[in-house]
């Protein structure tokens, strides 16, 4: 939020401007920070013209600017600059609106005493439970500088993983997006005119061919109820999808979707792996780091499972007893894990696992395109044969036969 201020220094020179933090609490905190006593404060109001929605969706932060953002903050710890200054440099250097708020609001509460990891926790929409734990580690022992480069790596590691999948995911939602559009098209306008052809000749036709034709005289007097319904639909599903039931859902249906689902597993096991090697490393006692590995994997199956493993360690179990009874987690890594525990290794261990699966996330990535093309294929071909076996095909039966 932008705020204009009207206040005055301890000379009693009166100053006006702007300032930018999180809410009103936090402009005034701003404001004494700099030896200034707030006289008013008022809440600029956002632009709701277009170039404002814009900015303001453009300026949301990414994954992209927090590892940046831990780069630079571990380089300018490692040169030994305090955290306050560090962060105002930062500061400077983010072109990320929002991220210069929050990083601003860090430098003032790191100012005032507090401790950089619990001003990160207040911003948990921003710094996740595993950057803060870790951070929190590194202030603990004497490491910070040691905390956030893990954060960092952390980061990155979880950037890449995304990013994989991302990619192999955009080549069939294109293909199949540019299908459903064409298919669309096909039905609406070029549909009705070939079946006119057919009705103009007047004579008896197939079932099949008179049920192309009424699908082609209904698209053509109804595609705009039909683009109503779809993009109703759509909306709907992005809705629920969203919704606390809907996202449980969606994270049990991906597991489950042939080739994606195992594409989706390996990349949980992976985030697991890598994340509680990285803050068992850090220092951070078992059950409160598979408690953090639970948000951190980003899926509520597994989440649930990770849950269950941290309660049984609570009570003086062993993580691999919780894991041989799901699916979920493949044999092999359960196994491992079990090993891990038995010869005091889990952290490494765990690295050898989330590199095994981030190699076949490699690998899965790579074969996608192969994979799901003839499958895109094959369903056009289909499509395409329909149209020819309904339409065209009667059409010069009946031109032959005149």
């Amino acid at each position: 939020m932008q705020f204009k201020f009207k206040a005055t220094t301890r000379e009693g020179e009166v100053k006006r401007g702007k300032i930018e933090a999180i809410d009103k609490e936090a402009a005034t905190k701003l404001l004494q920070t700099n030896d200034l006593v707030p006289l008013e404060l008022k809440e600029v109001k956002q632009s709701t013209s277009i170039s404002g929605v814009l900015e303001r969706m453009t300026s949301s932060i990414t994954q992209k600017d927090l590892l940046l953002f831990y780069r630079q903050l571990s380089t300018l710890v490692g040169a030994k600059i305090p955290i306050a200054p560090a962060l105002r440099t930062i500061h400077n250097q983010t072109q990320n609106a929002q991220l210069r708020i929050v990083v601003t609001e860090v430098a003032a509460d790191v100012e005032d005493g507090m401790a950089i990891s619990e001003s990160f926790a207040k911003h948990e929409n921003v710094f996740t439970t595993l950057a803060v734990s870790m951070i929190r580690a590194g202030e603990l022992s004497g490491n910070l500088q040691g905390a956030i480069d893990f954060v960092a790596e952390s980061a990155e590691q979880n950037y890449q993983l995304k990013s994989k999948v991302r990619g192999a995911l955009m080549y069939p939602v294109f293909v199949i997006s540019v299908a459903m559009v064409i298919g669309f098209l096909t039905m609406t306008w070029i549909l009705p005119k070939l079946t006119q052809v057919i009705k103009d000749l007047n004579v008896e036709i197939p079932w099949y061919t008179q049920l192309m034709i009424k699908i082609g005289d209904f698209m053509q007097a109804y595609w705009w109820a039909v683009l109503v319904v779809i993009f109703a639909l759509v909306g709907a599903m992005i809705y629920y999808a969203r919704s606390e039931d809907g996202s449980k859902e969606w994270d049990r249906i991906k597991l489950h979707i042939p080739i994606i689902g195992q594409l989706f597993q390996y990349v949980y096991i992976t985030r697991f792996s890598e994340n509680l090697s990285v803050l068992l490393k850090g220092g951070i006692p078992i059950v409160r780091a598979l408690i953090v590995v639970g948000d951190v994997v980003d899926n509520i199956v597994y989440k649930n499972i990770i849950l269950k493993a941290a309660q049984d360690v609570k009570v003086g179990g062993e993580i691999n007893k919780e894991f041989f009874r799901h699916e979920e987690f493949p044999p092999m890594v359960s196994s491992m894990i079990k090993i891990g525990e038995e010869t005091g290794r889990l952290s490494e261990i765990l690295e050898d696992v989330a590199r095994f699966y981030n190699a076949e996330v490699d690998q899965i990535t790579r074969n996608l395109s192969s994979i799901i093309e003839p499958i895109l294929i094959v369903i056009l071909g289909i499509g395409v044969g329909v149209l020819v076996f309904s339409v065209l095909l009667p059409i010069y039966n009946i031109a032959g036969q005149l």
